[in-house]
């Protein structure tokens, strides 16, 4: 029934409801860093443990974690970006694809992460949200979707090539690159049937 009600929205509809999500999943963000600050810190041990089997319940909490300010912001405009544009396409659809890519990206941070490293953030989701939009048009055969990929890949390309590079000791690369995987991934596995005549 949901899904039918999604599917007789407006443009308008559909970009009211994926801007108003976002806008509540990043303020969301926002406001457990403040918790975070206040309990000093606290939350940061929910992160994934990796290779600790008591770690892989930080596969649910990381996305929703971060160290420090400075991480949420890095984090907070391609996640509004990237999360609006795919949340157009139906918002049960968005959920269903930010699941797969967390929980893929989790399990992937928690095998190849240096043993007793904790990783936090919403950069493995940002990083799957590009992978997803970056191959979902070409593999469902939209023009729209391919458009879509093309101006994915001009704004952010070059920033997630980086991103997946082990050049830097503080930023886990492991996150990244699991995630982009997992966003390709997602978008070959989730996509939606070719339409019939």
């Amino acid at each position: 029934m949901n899904t039918m009600a999604e599917e007789t929205w407006t443009r308008t509809d559909r970009a009211g409801a994926a801007a108003r999500l976002m806008l509540g999943w990043v303020g969301l963000l926002w406001a457990i860093e403040a918790v975070d600050l206040v309990t000093g810190h606290a939350l940061d041990a929910y992160g994934i443990l990796a290779r600790d089997p008591d770690g892989l319940s930080g596969i649910l909490f990381a996305p929703f974690l971060h160290f420090g300010f400075a991480h949420v912001a890095a984090n907070s405009v391609p996640l509004l970006v990237l999360g609006f544009v795919t949340a157009l396409s139906g918002i049960r659809r968005f959920l269903v694809v930010c699941a797969l890519i967390m929980l893929a990206d989790g399990i992937g941070i928690w095998l190849i992460s240096p043993p007793n490293t904790i990783t936090a953030g919403a950069s493995g989701l940002v990083f799957g949200l590009f992978g997803y939009l970056l191959v979902r048009g070409f593999v469902e055969r939209r023009t729209l979707g391919i458009a879509v990929a093309l101006g994915v890949a001009a704004v952010y390309g070059s920033t997630i090539l980086t991103g997946i590079l082990p050049t830097d000791a503080t930023v886990s690369w492991q996150a990244h690159l699991c995630g982009l995987a997992a966003g390709i991934a997602t978008a070959v596995y989730h996509r939606r049937p070719a339409r019939t005549a």
